[in-house]
């Protein structure tokens, strides 16, 4: 009788054990899943950019260091390696961009330009998709790090080598009222 309720016992740990492994794998995968789809909305905001400087440089030419800053912030953005240096180059890309649309504030026949316009929409949808799927992905990787930080789970989670992700998070820069001043 106490071999069997010994065998019942084991057989539950190793149940757990692999029913909570198995979680963590899928919660990795889909922060992976997320992690690429970021890359890919970051890549489409990073290809409209072009645009909109040469549409902005047709009515603000003497303008020429904010347009040249934000060309460097979106060249430095898509050379960074790690979704970490992705975010914080994001994050400084995204200060540069105030600046740009802060700019076209002082061009009243440039806010009426319907191609920048067009562009600043895009430019919008992407930042609140990006916007989406970055918390889905701090969503996801609260879970895995409640199931790397909690017992039992945390026991699985320490012999599988599952080790807490970092959240994806803004400057205190950005946190901030943007001010302009031209």
């Amino acid at each position: 009788m106490a071999l069997t309720v010994l065998v019942v016992v084991v057989v539950l740990v190793i149940l757990y054990g692999i029913t909570t492994y198995n979680k963590l794998v899928r919660l990795r995968n889909k922060s992976e899943e997320s992690a690429a789809a970021i890359d890919a909305h970051l890549k489409k905001r990073y290809d409209l950019v072009p645009n909109l400087v040469e549409t902005v440089k047709g009515y603000a030419a003497h303008e020429s260091g904010t347009l040249t800053a934000v060309i460097e912030a979106r060249n430095k953005a898509m050379g960074a390696a790690t979704l970490t240096e992705k975010n914080d180059a994001s994050n400084a890309f995204s200060s540069t961009l105030k600046s740009l649309f802060a700019l076209s504030e002082s061009y009243p026949d440039l806010k009426a330009n319907k191609g920048f316009l067009d562009l600043q929409s895009q430019l919008q949808k992407i930042e609140e998709e990006l916007l989406q799927i970055r918390k889905y992905y701090n969503a996801v990787i609260k879970e895995i790090n409640t199931l790397t930080e909690t017992i039992p789970s945390s026991i699985v989670a320490r012999i599988a080598k599952f080790t807490k992700f970092p959240y994806l998070s803004i400057e205190q820069e950005e946190r901030s009222n943007v001010k302009v001043k031209f």
